[in-house]
């Protein structure tokens, strides 16, 4: 339960069918435990469904909200302008939550449903975590429909996840030439909480539009992670001690081949001489590495 997860009490009566009894003796109760702020949730719909209509319309009346937000699901195309335009028709809301707007979705409902019901966007969700919604930004949603990506955005969500202190420590470890698969696990956290893949994967430029045909799941992770935690603790310490006999041990650990161990290993390697040459004096390794891309963005490693 999303409740849970973010430390929320969630109202609820067994048994109780009567959605603006619900509703009423929620906010009752909130008012009654001091709380500021309660969200009425109410049943999902795909389409126009005229009893359902009536039922939001009640439950509307009887609590009368501050806001009234409209949940639609992007993927759905002109089937959510049409259930947008009917219930601004009947509850006049106040704006609208544009969902599962992952990397295959540019978002050209957006468009649709604010010239028909001319009410604003306020927030996007792009997965089912709660650190997938996001604030709407139109500038940014129009790049994103031309296929020009998110950059911004992206760049937000990695400062989100930035920590000052640990990024001392690892630069250290790096100088020291200390960083390991701990240290490995720590970045993949850092980038899942990130987002869902194919969202980010969005928010590059010319990324989306030349991996359009490339399935990238949720936890495009979890192999890694299986073939770090089949090793012991001084391997992922030491890396450089793991040979083969180490290697076929680890994949049968993690039920993985030992063509992808020795891949991870490779890109392992790969990865710690780049941070290396990062580490130069003055940062000039950084700047001269920056100077050979004045033809655009890179290409991401391990897709061809």
């Amino acid at each position: 339960m999303v409740g849970d997860q973010i430390g929320v009490e969630v109202y609820s009566e067994l048994g109780n069918n009567n959605p603006v009894e619900i509703a009423q003796n929620a906010v009752k109760y909130a008012k009654e435990k001091g709380y500021n702020v309660v969200i009425v949730d109410t049943a999902g719909r795909l389409a126009v469904d005229e009893q359902m209509m009536t039922e939001i319309a009640n439950v509307h009346q009887a609590i009368q909200p501050q806001e009234t937000l409209f949940v639609v699901d992007a993927m759905t195309g002109q089937d959510a302008v049409n259930t947008a335009k009917a219930f601004n028709d009947r509850l006049n809301f106040d704006g609208v939550i544009l969902t599962k707007l992952d990397g295959d979705t540019r978002g050209g409902a957006a468009i649709s449903i604010k010239s028909v019901v001319n009410k604003p966007i306020k927030f996007v969700g792009t997965g089912e975590k709660m650190e997938a919604i996001d604030v709407f930004y139109p500038e940014r949603m129009a790049e994103r429909i031309l296929g020009m990506g998110d950059v911004i955005s992206l760049v937000e969500r990695a400062q989100e996840q930035y920590n000052e202190e640990e990024a001392r420590k690892l630069q250290k470890k790096i100088a020291k030439n200390e960083f390991g698969f701990d240290d490995f696990l720590v970045q993949i956290q850092q980038v899942k909480k990130m987002g869902n893949m194919k969202d980010l994967v969005g928010m590059i430029p010319g990324a989306s539009k030349a991996m359009k045909d490339v399935e990238i799941e949720d936890d495009a992770f979890k192999h890694i992670e299986a073939i770090i935690h089949s090793m012991t603790p001084t391997e992922r310490s030491r890396p450089s001690i793991i040979d083969m006999k180490r290697k076929t041990r680890i994949a049968k650990g993690a039920g993985r081949k030992i063509e992808e161990v020795n891949q991870l290993m490779k890109q392992f390697e790969q990865m710690s001489k780049m941070m290396k040459m990062m580490q130069g004096p003055g940062g000039k390794n950084l700047m001269k590495m920056m100077g050979g891309m004045k033809g655009g963005m890179p290409g991401m490693p391990g897709i061809r």
